[in-house]
């Protein structure tokens, strides 16, 4: 990456899906445009999913490229506290860990910005007179 990248997060330039087979976590992750293909592959790696998961402890993180479609699968296990049937924590089947990897910091160069999905606007909690 050059100097003049910027970072952004994941979401900006993927969008993902999760599901669930026991103690093991699916997330895909699918780029917004082919042009932002090869930044994803070159980012998302293990290493750095392992990062962004650490607090959950994964077992194991794998990642399986599905390139004709720009799309990721990403294999994370032993993050769902035992599984559905076991866990005790509010989200057993893991469906909020897509948003987590969504944050993931990305570094873009510019010349990859116009594929980038805009900061989406939020309410900013003003109330009006």
């Amino acid at each position: 990456m050059t100097p003049d990248t910027f970072t952004v997060p994941l979401y900006r330039a993927a969008h993902g899906r999760t599901g669930d087979k026991g103690d093991r976590s699916n997330i895909s992750v699918i780029a917004w445009h082919p042009a932002l293909w090869d930044l994803l592959v070159e980012q998302v790696t293990v290493d750095a999913v392992t990062r962004q998961f650490a607090h959950r402890r994964p077992l194991r993180v794998t990642r399986h490229l599905l390139p004709r479609l720009q799309a990721m699968n990403v294999v994370l296990d032993g993050v769902l506290d035992g599984g559905v049937n076991d866990a005790l924590n509010l989200d057993s089947h893991g469906k909020a860990l897509s948003f987590l990897l969504l944050e993931l910091p990305l570094r873009v160069p510019p010349d990859l910005q116009p594929f980038l999905k805009p900061e989406p606007d939020l309410p900013r909690g003003d109330i009006a007179p």
